[in-house]
């Protein structure tokens, strides 16, 4: 008979600051999943599902919602759902959709990407009111506004809520469909002082990802109403994204749901420890006032080598950083790195910056993209 063993969460070896992707489940979640009831979600019959799908529909104030395996699926069948071969969606040039998701509406849905050039990865009206195609058969349609809160590559920076609710009234005068990438939305709400059932009110659909800030160790989705969300599910089941016994993922996401969104405020103060401290090291640029979540920018001088090469000798000394070509670079905050290991990685990047980086054997790789 086979001993029963406890549940144990492996040590981390590196102080881990490339995203909040990497997070693991706690020893708590862990215990959640295992407990889960589960059944064939296809069938709709896994009740584990089921409860956090009316659970998070009923947070953001909308009628129904469906499980996704990623936030790229759940982002993509919000596209296919508002949108038909031939049409365009509009966004900022820094959103997810258009960057880091493989060019998956002209793949997968036959739509044109319009990107939009207006700081902070944000859209507003006075960046939008002249993209609108006219009705002519050499043009696309213009379908589709698509906006992405906390801005990602845009610097992690938060829409006011007046300024989502200005946009969608916007988009709504004219027709157009709204779509939000909640990558990081909870971070959106902590940080902005606004709530889910508000943010629900100025979109179509949502793309909530739970794999981030939360901690899961996957899963996504799509909320909107019970029409969308119902072509969404043959949509996701299009997109290879058939789930059977998953509610052992989404035991995760309710145990979080539960206990892990207060605690983002930690993740954002942690960020602003990070940048404080990389602003006063020579040879570091971080503008700390464009620090509004848990994702710090900032910027290596050309004399102490890329980005690429920082990252490399940083990661020799136990510190993982994501390098984002050329000088610039990104650090991300997350439930699995305290204060103390602020204070720890910090100590690293000023060691580093004594050293000479520009004959570093170090190779050049894509942006992590999320």
């Amino acid at each position: 008979m086979a001993h029963s063993r406890s549940l144990k969460v492996p040590a981390v070896k590196f102080i881990d600051l490339r995203s909040d992707t990497v997070t693991r489940p706690s020893l708590a979640m862990r215990q959640a999943m295992a407990n889960a009831e589960v059944g064939d979600d296809m069938l709709g019959e896994d009740p584990t599902v089921n409860r956090l799908e009316k659970m998070v529909a009923e947070m953001f104030g909308r009628e129904a919602a469906v499980f996704a395996c990623s936030g790229t699926q759940s982002n993509q069948m919000g596209v296919r759902v508002h949108c038909i071969p031939g049409d365009e969606l509009l966004i900022n040039e820094t959103g997810h959709i258009s960057l880091f998701e493989g060019g998956a509406p002209a793949a997968l849905s036959g739509v044109t990407v319009r990107t939009i050039a207006s700081p902070g990865g944000f859209l507003d009206v006075p960046v939008l009111q002249d993209k609108i195609r006219s009705n002519d058969q050499h043009y696309p349609r213009t379908r589709l506004v698509c906006m992405e809160n906390t801005t990602n590559i845009g610097g992690g920076r938060v829409y006011p809520l007046e300024q989502l609710q200005r946009v969608s009234e916007w988009a709504l005068s004219h027709g157009l469909k709204r779509h939000l990438d909640g990558a990081r939305i909870f971070n959106a709400m902590t940080a902005g002082g606004y709530t889910a059932a508000e943010t629900g009110e100025c979109f179509d659909t949502i793309s909530v990802c739970f794999s981030k800030g939360l901690g899961c160790p996957m899963g996504s989705m799509l909320i909107g109403n019970i029409e969308d969300i119902a072509r969404a599910r043959r949509i996701r089941k299009l997109f290879g994204g058939a789930l059977r016994q998953v509610g052992i993922v989404a035991a995760a996401v309710i145990y979080a749901l539960e206990n892990n969104i207060t605690r983002l405020q930690e993740d954002h103060e942690n960020a602003k420890q990070l940048a404080d401290g990389l602003a006063a090291l020579d040879g570091l640029q971080c503008d700390t006032s464009l620090v509004e979540s848990n994702l710090v920018f900032f910027e290596v001088a050309p004399e102490l080598g890329t980005a690429v090469q920082f990252c490399a000798a940083m990661k020799e000394q136990g510190v993982l950083i994501g390098p984002m070509g050329g000088q610039r670079l990104r650090a991300v905050t997350h439930l699995d790195v305290n204060s103390d290991g602020i204070t720890a990685a910090l100590k690293v990047i000023s060691d580093c910056l004594s050293r000479e980086f520009s004959g570093s054997t170090a190779t050049t790789t894509g942006p992590y993209s999320r």
